[in-house]
């Protein structure tokens, strides 16, 4: 009996001293090699999610939205001679990157342009992929930012303004150009500050609805996607 206990009682005392083993083990999460492999889990996962029917269907319910926002959630001041529109549609895209990761979040991001443009065409111009593009790199972004991560206001603050100064700033001001004719380089910077306008004005709204809406998708479970643990 008293063998027993002793090895009863020397239990915690290995566990505790593999606890101690593992806190001592350097700690590799902040590496460039470990985010890279991070980076290219999320991306091969997410694509995984698009053979669950559960998350097709939540995809296209965020797509739903994201037209319907583009269509109908978006307004421009005058008083910033109409260069500044805001618009809900980019809230759907971020959500999908928060719940299914980066390739469901493009996905909605530029399937949105392509239906919405053939449900309301804009201009005389026909229909422009560029936009498409920037719509499929916000959902990257916000993918790669948010998938399995904590929803953070810091996190949400790099991730808006990368997407911002990459995608709604200098690529939106390009496509712009190209659509106005591509003319002299002044007619792209003067499109840019426009740009710079636009973006410093939508930033707090933008910022404040992403984190909290994303940190609210968090708690969303879809089934079949949930790996469990100790399997």
């Amino acid at each position: 009996m008293s063998k027993v206990k002793k090895s009863s009682a020397s239990t915690p005392n290995s566990s505790r001293q593999v606890d101690n083993i593992k806190s001592s083990l350097p700690d590799h999460s902040g590496s460039i090699s470990y985010k890279v492999k991070k980076t290219i889990g999320s991306f091969i996962e997410s694509i995984c999610t698009l053979k669950n029917v559960y998350a097709v269907a939540a995809i296209a319910m965020l797509l739903a939205l994201r037209v319907v926002l583009g269509m109908f959630a978006n307004t421009t001041l005058p008083f910033f001679g109409n260069n500044v529109k805001l618009s809900g549609a980019f809230l759907p895209i971020a959500v999908a990157g928060v719940m299914l990761g980066p390739v469901p979040a493009a996905l909605v991001g530029g399937l949105g342009d392509v239906i919405s443009f053939f449900l309301v065409p804009a201009g005389a111009g026909g229909y422009f992929p560029g936009f498409t593009i920037s719509g499929i790199i916000t959902g990257l972004i916000y993918g790669f930012a948010f998938y399995k991560n904590n929803i953070s206001l810091p996190r949400t603050v790099v991730a808006w303004t990368v997407n911002m100064l990459a995608v709604e700033t200098f690529l939106a001001a390009y496509w712009l150009y190209l659509i106005k004719g591509a003319g002299s380089v002044e007619i792209y910077y003067t499109l840019l500050v426009t740009r710079f306008i636009s973006v410093a004005v939508k930033c707090i709204p933008e910022i404040l609805l992403i984190a909290s809406v994303g940190k609210m998708s968090t708690k969303i479970r879809i089934p079949n996607t949930i790996k469990s643990k100790g399997i």
